[in-house]
């Protein structure tokens, strides 16, 4: 790869990386209503397609666990969702919005529209194409994406540790020197 290959995927990276801190620092400051735009996205859900499954509403948001529990537990204090059991099978717990959660949704319905328009307005119809053709792509690269990078590390600590010598790593960093990665800000 060329010098100037690496300055632009160095660029890019650097770039994309900007994009997603600083996107989700501004949504982090907004509440509607003491609820967090991710919360906001929970109720459109269940708006859309009805009760869900917590572990559902997790994958497809793409929440941790964790987060989806903290998220439902707020909705649920305001009274905006309320948690039950299934049935037939107790260890599933579903989420359903309360007649406040969606009158509260419905006062706020503007906000996710406007969210996408401040992000993406003035691109042309081609250019928010060719955008999703990009995203889809990284989105696909990304798969598997800790995985690699974990194993690389543990490969890189097994090779460390099997070495007599320092001289490979000195050689290593000298041939880096001067090129940004990942890991630099």
């Amino acid at each position: 790869m060329s010098d100037r290959d690496w300055e632009a995927l160095e660029r890019t990276d650097w770039l994309f990386r900007k994009m997603v801190r600083r996107f989700v620092k501004e949504r982090d400051r907004i509440s509607v209503e003491g609820i967090s735009l991710p919360g906001m996205l929970i109720l459109h859900k269940i708006i859309r397609e009805g009760e869900q499954r917590l572990g559902d509403l997790a994958e497809q948001l793409d929440f941790t666990s964790g987060a989806i529990t903290a998220l439902t537990d707020k909705l649920e204090k305001k009274g905006l969702t309320i948690r039950r059991r299934k049935e037939d099978d107790r260890r599933t717990v579903l989420l359903d919005i309360t007649s406040s959660g969606r009158e509260m949704y419905a006062r706020n319905s503007n906000i996710g529209g406007r969210c996408i328009t401040l992000l993406f307005e003035g691109f042309t119809s081609e250019e928010l194409e060719q955008q999703s053709q990009f995203y889809e792509r990284v989105v696909a690269n990304l798969e598997g994406f800790s995985d690699t990078v974990l194993e690389l590390a543990e490969s890189n600590g097994i090779q460390e540790h099997n070495r007599s010598s320092t001289s490979d790593l000195e050689q290593k960093q000298r041939d880096n020197a001067g090129k940004r990665n990942y890991l630099s800000y």
